[in-house]
């Protein structure tokens, strides 16, 4: 990884646990003396993802349970259209969740049916989805944690 994306996986896996406490008003992660927060969200015992602001919004972070979840390097990962995530016939329910999201702020137990790269089906659960607001006040995009999903 180079510098710069050093730099700004710091910066947003810190977008991420800020907007988190904002949002729920608890802690995504707890502090680990010795880590930097990039570390302690890609390790973390449950599935992280973001996307950004785009008019079709793109993924932009997937910690190592979602790129698992999702059978994808980050490169494809991070170069998706959020929407993909789910099945064609789940989009328009997940649109209007998200839609909801965005007016609200934040969304907690949410499930749904996601598909991987490869096809493969999973339902993800208790998701908390949140919007990314930064130290300014401006909308950078929504994340999506949940702790739980099954195989299908």
């Amino acid at each position: 990884m180079e510098p710069q994306d050093v730099k700004w996986m710091e910066r947003h896996c810190r977008l991420l646990m800020d907007s988190y406490r904002r949002a729920t008003g608890h802690a995504l992660i707890e502090p680990a003396p010795g880590t930097t927060a990039a570390e302690r969200l890609y390790d973390a015992p449950f599935a992280l993802l973001s996307h950004g602001v785009e008019a079709d919004p793109v993924l932009n972070y997937g910690n190592k349970i979602a790129l698992t979840l999702w059978e994808m390097d980050w490169n494809a990962f991070t170069t998706m259209p959020s929407r993909l995530t789910a099945e064609p016939m789940e989009r328009d329910v997940r649109e209007a969740f998200m839609d909801n999201v965005r007016q609200k702020g934040y969304s907690d137990n949410y499930e749904g049916v996601r598909i991987s790269g490869s096809g493969s089906r999973f339902r993800i659960e208790r998701a908390v989805v949140w919007n990314l607001i930064d130290e300014g006040g401006a909308y950078r995009g929504q994340a999506a944690m949940f702790p739980s999903w099954t195989l299908l």
